[in-house]
């Protein structure tokens, strides 16, 4: 079987392929990646493989994005920190994922499902996939219920500019510019918001498209981004390892 792994993180990486290898030796690990435009790339210019583990989070934006450039024509097992509702679809749909940190058991499970799988239903993986995909696109956040004194309010998502992290809270902007606490880690949103819609500049900011006033370069290697409602001195800079997933985000 021959097998690509799309992995930002490099002891991640190192550790999936060592347990393949533990789980079958005659598997043929034939490429790891490590970003969305990077794994673009690839699928582009060769051929599908057998099966590929694909992490859903990467630095530069978030897997779901290559279905949106390119064809995948292989089954897939996700892989994520997160263990989110809406990653159930996969279940549902008989694509495994599994939960990191990823222990031989599972693995072996995912395994033994794909095997099954391919016995049963031959090449209706990749429509799982897609199917399921399509799920977790419907199931992208819509609104968010916030508490403002002793009211409760729904923002629609659609109408909030970005989401930032301060002084341990996470802060979602609206469009009228005034900023409510969300119970939710950045990390979390993430996992939650349409990644067609949202990107995750760096630590601190997750934005939408309708929030950039301006981006500039700041450096060779850095940009800037003006939001709305932020103060002009106030600097925002695009992660070095993010810049590429940016443009592309930008461009789609």
């Amino acid at each position: 079987m021959k097998i690509v792994i799309l992995e930002d993180e490099a002891l991640a990486a190192e550790r999936l392929e060592k347990l393949i290898k533990g789980y079958n030796p005659t598997f043929e690990i034939l490429k790891i990646l490590d970003t969305v435009e990077e794994a673009i790339e690839w699928f582009d210019h060769h051929e599908s493989p057998d099966l590929a583990f694909f992490d859903i989070q990467l630095a530069d934006g978030n897997s779901f994005q290559i279905f949106e450039q390119t064809q995948v024509a292989c089954p897939l097992i996700f892989t994520t920190a997160y263990d989110q509702y809406a990653l159930k679809a996969f279940k549902v749909n008989s694509i495994d994922y599994l939960l990191k940190p990823i222990d031989e058991a599972e693995l072996a499970k995912a395994f033994n499902q794909y095997e099954q799988l391919q016995a049963s239903l031959g090449n209706r993986e990749l429509q799982a996939v897609q199917q399921a995909l399509r799920q977790i696109k419907r199931n992208y956040k819509s609104r968010f219920i916030i508490r403002s004194g002793h009211q409760f309010l729904s923002l629609k998502t659609e109408d909030i500019l970005y989401f930032f992290s301060e002084h341990k809270t996470v802060w979602a902007k609206h469009i009228n510019l005034k900023k409510h606490a969300i119970d939710m880690t950045l990390e979390q949103l993430e996992e939650a918001l349409d990644p067609s819609l949202f990107f995750r500049i760096n630590r601190q900011y997750i934005i939408s498209f309708a929030a950039i006033e301006q981006t500039t370069i700041y450096s060779n290697s850095r940009l800037r981004v003006n939001l709305l409602g932020m103060e002009k001195a106030e600097l925002i800079l695009v992660s070095r390892d993010r810049v590429g997933g940016f443009k592309a985000w930008l461009d789609q």
